[in-house]
């Protein structure tokens, strides 16, 4: 058992999986077990016995085929999208959720037909999984009202801090109540038409099922639930409402917000309208179960089996987060953290940070822009692992050199901007190994700001588990996270198929509930998911820590930089 940060055990598994040094290189077919032969997985898709599950994360949206009996990933198929900045809004258009879904699925169709010889037209269950919080409002005919606000807005302070206060409990500013309640302040004209309010897993489960509902660890992202309910907390929703009809709120919230379901639950079925928004092609047909949308944290937990109490994780990628299972409610509110639930329902304390590792995504990009001037042409993800190699030569402090990542306001840092910055002084050591280092540590360095204050909570974890695409390349991203937080970390195997492949996981789980399944979520992804999967560790080195708690107090000194340039750079 170890804290954040403190002494990091031996073994974290916890009943994750088989522990692996990390002298231990293991193919990643060996780890996740034997694949049936072709001929039986074709038929397991001809009979509709594989699950799908899609995510729509901040750059990508991913769908992924597995077997509803091992969980094991059969084909994916992916789209690359980005957000736009539109009148000082982070935002997606609608018609691109559905263009990226629609080429998702086309790719992964198109994989299974090349692969085995047939495509899925059913499946055992589908899962829905979006990145979380944000602004859908919806009219009484199903009319968007307003452009989606997504998660990276930080315009809705006033509201977050009025609702923290009244509420006795942190209202993070990117949360779809903290939106709606600033709506109100400002008296937009829309206000007074709303009807509905989602996420985006929800609008997209609403659009495939008709169904008005959502996994309660995604509307915990909308308004705090409470854990002996399981939905949402019925004394802090009057104590809305009491704010909310002093600026002219139509309804109550409870009559605006989705229906809350635990993991496992039937949450509807696949349309024939919905099946053509997946498919226009008409391949995939109506009927399929849909298992509760869920949130990409939610995903991300379970992606990680860090769903039981004193377990973690930590999710990487356009923004970074760690979600800690609580086994107590924390005994101060912090205006750093954030009470979510798993999707099953139970507390767990996010640290969420707008910024992760889109600025090294640049340099990347940068890189590979530079490559075909000297007649090389590489793919991004072998600049990632040549790049990412060499922040392991570099001096443990980074040599002097800071980094900051923001390209949107950190709430953590109090910034409601950003600015991506790279500044030294002139006896830096500006090395292409420290220059990396720097950009790797500052994914992780607001994250252990936050991470400090669950410390001083005296909250426990046994297990620490990260994935996203950082970690494909081995050792780099996960040695370098285990300094920033002096835990050992574990990166399992399916770390970068992330919450598409946990989403999928997701709906194996309620097609096995609506079979006779009966263990709960904890014990069926420790007995049937992660028995026998393998996990590589990395134990905190001391230079490391050193070099790293260096680097974060330069890091936290030189933050009026930040300031001074979201004042200046516009």
């Amino acid at each position: 058992m170890s804290t954040f940060p403190g002494a990091a055990a031996a073994n974290i598994g916890g009943g994750f999986g088989a522990n692996i040094s990390t002298s231990d290189r293991v193919d990643a077919s060996a780890a996740m077990g034997t694949l049936a032969d072709n001929a039986t997985i074709a038929t397991a898709i001809k009979d509709g016995q594989t699950t799908l599950g899609i995510e729509l994360g901040s750059t990508n949206i991913k769908a992924c085929l597995i077997d509803a009996d091992t969980q094991q990933v059969i084909a994916t198929g992916s789209h690359t999208w980005e957000n736009s900045y539109v009148d000082r809004m982070w935002t997606y258009p609608l018609d691109a959720v559905w263009a990226g879904i629609q080429d998702a699925v086309a790719k992964l169709l198109a994989a299974t037909k090349a692969k085995y010889g047939v495509a899925p037209t059913n499946f055992a269950a589908i899962g829905i999984s979006a990145m979380m919080h944000g602004y859908l409002a919806f009219d009484a005919a199903g009319e968007l009202l307003v452009p989606f606000r997504t998660w990276r807005n930080t315009n809705t302070g006033a509201a977050a801090a009025a609702l923290t206060t009244a509420l006795d409990f942190n209202m993070p500013l990117r949360w779809s109540a903290a939106h709606y309640y600033q709506a109100l302040l400002d008296n937009e004209p829309h206000i007074g038409q709303v009807a509905f309010l989602t996420t985006l897993a929800g609008y997209v489960h609403w659009r495939l099922t008709g169904a008005k509902v959502m996994g309660v660890g995604d509307a915990s992202g909308m308004f705090p639930i409470d854990p002996l309910t399981g939905t949402y907390d019925a004394g802090r929703l009057a104590a809305f409402d009491k704010l909310a009809v002093q600026h002219g709120s139509p309804s109550p919230l409870l009559d605006l917000l989705p229906a809350v379901l635990p993991a496992g639950a039937a949450a509807g079925h696949l349309t024939a309208a919905g099946a053509l928004l997946l498919d226009p092609s008409g391949t995939i047909q109506p009927g399929a179960l849909l298992c509760p949308p869920e949130g990409d944290a939610g995903t991300g937990m379970v992606a990680t089996n860090a769903v039981a109490p004193r377990t973690g994780n930590v999710s990487v990628g356009t923004s970074i987060f760690a979600m800690v299972v609580l086994e107590q409610a924390l005994q101060r509110v912090h205006s750093e953290v954030d009470i979510v639930t798993t999707p099953a329902g139970d507390l767990v304390a996010m640290i969420h940070c707008n910024n992760g590792a889109s600025e090294l995504a640049t340099w990347v990009k940068l890189f590979s822009e530079l490559l075909p001037l000297f007649g090389v042409n590489a793919y991004s993800d072998a600049i990632y692992e040549k790049l990412l190699g060499t922040a392991l030569t570099g001096a443990a402090d980074g040599g002097g050199l800071i980094a900051y990542n923001y390209l949107a306001g950190e709430p953590i840092t109090g910034l409601t901007e950003g600015r991506p910055l790279v500044a030294r002084t002139p006896d830096s050591d500006f090395s292409l190994a420290n220059f990396t280092r720097a950009e790797v540590y500052t994914v992780f360095a607001t994250l252990a700001l936050g991470m400090r204050i669950l410390t001083a909570e005296g909250v426990a974890v046994e297990q620490l588990v990260a994935h996203g695409g950082l970690f494909k390349t081995p050792v780099v991203a996960q040695r370098l996270l285990a300094a920033a937080v002096n835990s050992a970390v574990a990166v399992a195997e399916t770390a970068g198929e992330g919450g598409a492949w946990g989403i999928a996981v997701l709906a194996a789980y309620a097609a096995a509930r609506q079979h006779g399944e009966t263990r709960d979520l904890t014990a069926w992804l420790a007995d049937v998911v992660f028995a026998s999967q393998p996990i590589r560790i990395e134990q905190p080195l001391p230079d490391d820590v050193a070099g790293f708690n260096a680097y974060l107090d330069r890091f936290s000194a030189a933050l009026p930089i930040q300031h001074a340039a979201t004042a200046t750079l516009h």
